[in-house]
């Protein structure tokens, strides 16, 4: 594949640059980090989190002909602490390395990316946070072309397979890897597609997912050519909120080898009974589901709804602007979108779901929606009687380790619940 430069890179940045490397293909993304490493100048690092569970991860730290693997101890077995105590730490003494110029932190197949770019934006270490020191080049992912269309469709969870990050680690493998596809600035695709309706399908669902994505092929990477060919408006580590676009890089619309996309962009409420009954059509045949919804009985919440494969998740995602009386903190991007919106009666409240299938039938998840959604005269009855209803909605996870300053349902999803 061809590969287009770009130019556009700050060369002013003086701070130290990451490449994040990202994959539930352990081997191939090995390889890309042995690429890397070739650069006698990169650090790579790398911390296998097999064993977390048990307290234990090993640190293996590679910078030209050095190689060195140490097993760490920690008090707490779980990610949050292994990033804020050892990954973070050891990249900032790495930044200081006159003979380092870049980073690259080889991910553990459990680990998002959108996690450790959090923890690099926010976890305070020696009194600043990474990003003073470290700047995000590229989160590079890599797929599996046998298995990964297979993944992102499957209800096998990270458990199962043996790679659960912790002991309440519900997340499934459809939920990973499409979350690790979605954040990535960049794909590496490994080996082939066992027929070429797998091949055709998987293109169209990375179509849909990350349209702008610069993708090469392993064997034959050239990753300082990948790295560059990353478009301006890439992410590059920076975590967004459950209020930014919801359609990045204008991804194509029209159905493809049976998959589609599936737009439900309504103004009034859903009622909660009736919504939990019909999220089941956000599962079946379904590849993946972002959106923010406001639900009758919680009339001042909008809360964040995303599910991959056979797992889905609806967390809180803040008041509506309509229910703030202060918006000087609020994301100005988000101001203007909801500007441009604004209804005189719902403010800034409606229901946006993208939805991108692979079975299921587009005509019968915009009906289940719609049919969950309330009645006129639900909707005269008004936000007092609203709040009476039985609510499915209404409790959300609570953090085990509130003193760590960060949030585990971040480091694992990379996106606050609470």
């Amino acid at each position: 594949m061809e590969i287009v430069v770009n130019k556009g890179a700050d060369v002013t940045d003086q701070r130290v640059p990451v490449v994040l490397l990202s994959g539930l293909a352990a081997d191939a993304v090995a390889e890309v980090a042995r690429q890397a490493a070739a650069d006698p100048s990169t650090a790579v690092l790398h911390h296998d989190l097999r064993e977390v569970v048990q307290g234990v991860v090993r640190r293996t730290l590679t910078h030209g002909e050095y190689t060195a693997t140490e097993v760490l101890e920690l008090a707490h077995g779980c990610v949050s602490c292994t990033l804020r105590q050892d990954l973070l730490p050891v990249a900032l003494r790495l930044a200081e390395a006159p003979d380092v110029r870049r980073i690259v932190l080889h991910l553990d197949p459990a680990l998002e990316p959108e996690a450790v770019c959090w923890a690099l934006h926010h976890v305070v270490v020696d009194g600043a946070v990474a990003t003073e020191r470290l700047r995000v080049e590229a989160v590079v992912n890599t797929i599996d072309a046998a298995t990964w269309f297979a993944d992102a469709i499957g209800e096998e969870s990270l458990f199962e397979r043996g790679l659960s990050a912790s002991a309440d680690d519900e997340r499934t493998i459809a939920q990973v890897v499409v979350a690790q596809v979605e954040f990535a600035d960049a794909v590496v695709v490994s080996g082939s597609a066992p027929d070429a309706w797998t091949a055709a399908r998987t293109d169209a669902v990375l179509d849909r997912l990350a349209p702008e994505l610069p993708r090469a092929d392993l064997p034959g990477l050239d990753l300082d050519a990948l790295v560059a060919a990353v478009p301006p408006r890439a992410r590059r580590g920076e975590v967004g909120d459950a209020h930014e676009p919801l359609l990045r890089g204008q991804p194509p619309l029209e159905p493809d080898c049976g998959i589609s996309v599936v737009l439900f962009d309504e103004r009034r409420p859903f009622h909660p009974a009736r919504l939990h009954d019909a999220l089941d059509v956000l599962l079946d045949g379904v590849v993946r589901t972002r959106g923010r919804i406001w639900v009758a009985s919680q009339p001042d919440a909008a809360l964040w709804v995303e599910s991959a494969g056979g797992g889905l998740r609806v967390a809180d995602a803040g008041p509506w602007l309509a229910t703030r009386e202060d918006w000087s903190e609020v994301d100005s991007e988000r101001v203007a979108m909801a500007s441009l919106r604004w209804d005189p009666y719902y403010g800034d409240r409606e229901q946006q779901l993208v939805v991108i299938t692979h079975l299921a039938s587009p005509e019968e998840i915009t009906a289940a929606l719609h049919d969950a959604l309330l009645t006129d005269s639900e909707l005269a009855e008004g936000a007092d009687v609203w709040r009476t209803y039985e609510d499915p909605f209404g409790e959300w996870h609570t953090d085990p380790c509130e003193d760590s300053g960060d949030r585990d349902s971040a480091l694992r999803t990379g996106r606050e619940e609470g």
